[in-house]
């Protein structure tokens, strides 16, 4: 099929589905769309609305989902498997949702001939809408190959990490693993920097060019702490359940986790501290806690 005959499918519209999905129709692809949530009020400019998940299946050949976690991706696998007269062939699963989960969609729908693979992204809501995130795909070459320029339309970094559905959400978990680890470490480095009077602005100016320099330092403290914005988009709670997953994966394959362990920790506690903040907030979260 040719680019405007193939229909693709997005469940899933919210603070990262919907940019990314309307850069998908940007592209000049034919897209359907539907959220839980609302879709009249969520469905960005070129996607063509769809009243269930239901529809979605029955006019789209791949569908994309953007949802927030494995048991909402499950549930719909489900669906797609209860429904006989479908037209998708092939789900590419852009959450986080862990491998267990993965897997376990993946030969659910293997069942009924419909492939599953997982692309799980990173950069958050404002890469989303630039194009610029990065795309870990997880799933058979040839799957690849077929939604390579699908993929690129809305993901300035597209990575084929493995032949299997899981190994995306392996890569995209050490990712923010990795990440949340920084921003953590970060903010109680700068705690105690502060303890002894030195300014923020110093302190990155210093790290910044220094061994300790990392995502938190060039990204997060410039953009999002010393503005005051806090607004990467990606809220705490889904830091801490990233982190949980990391750690539950860890455990059953029996690799240390010993430090994943502390940093989710803390990313629980300041979730419960903070159940409605963006994660960048935990800078606020570790000044309070330091100041007792």
């Amino acid at each position: 099929m040719s680019k405007v005959e193939r229909v693709y499918g997005f469940l899933g519209l919210g603070n990262m589905g919907s940019p990314m999905a309307a850069n998908l129709a940007a592209a000049g692809f034919d897209v359907v769309g539907y959220d839980a949530a609302g879709t009249k009020d969520r469905r960005p400019q070129g996607v063509r609305g769809a009243d269930s998940v239901a529809e979605v299946i029955r006019a789209a050949d791949t569908v994309l989902l953007s949802v927030p976690d494995g048991r909402v991706t499950l549930a719909i696998a489900d669906q797609i498997v209860g429904i006989s007269d479908r037209r998708a062939t092939v789900v590419i699963d852009l959450s986080t949702i862990g491998p267990v989960a993965a897997q376990d969609a993946a030969l659910r729908l293997e069942e009924v001939g419909v492939t599953y693979v997982d692309g799980p992204v990173s950069g958050g809501v404002a890469g989303a809408r630039a194009r610029t995130i990065a795309l870990m795909f997880g799933g058979p070459t040839d799957v690849f190959e077929a939604h390579r320029d699908v993929l690129a339309s809305f993901a300035g970094n597209v990575f084929h990490v493995g032949e299997q559905a899981g190994q995306g959400q392996a890569m995209k978990l050490l990712n923010n693993f990795l990440s949340a680890t920084a921003l953590a470490a970060t903010s109680e480095a700068f705690a105690l920097g502060q303890a002894y009077g030195l300014e923020l602005e110093t302190m990155l100016d210093v790290v910044n060019v220094s061994t300790g320099r990392n995502s938190a330092t060039y990204d997060k403290f410039p953009n999002r702490v010393l503005t005051g914005t806090f607004d990467t988009g990606f809220h705490t709670r889904l830091m801490a359940k990233d982190v949980r997953l990391f750690n539950s994966v860890a455990g059953e394959v029996g690799t240390l986790h010993e430090v994943s362990n502390a940093v989710g920790a803390v990313w629980n506690a300041c979730e419960d501290a903070m159940p409605a903040s963006d994660f960048s907030e935990i800078w606020k979260y570790v000044v309070n806690r330091s100041r007792g």
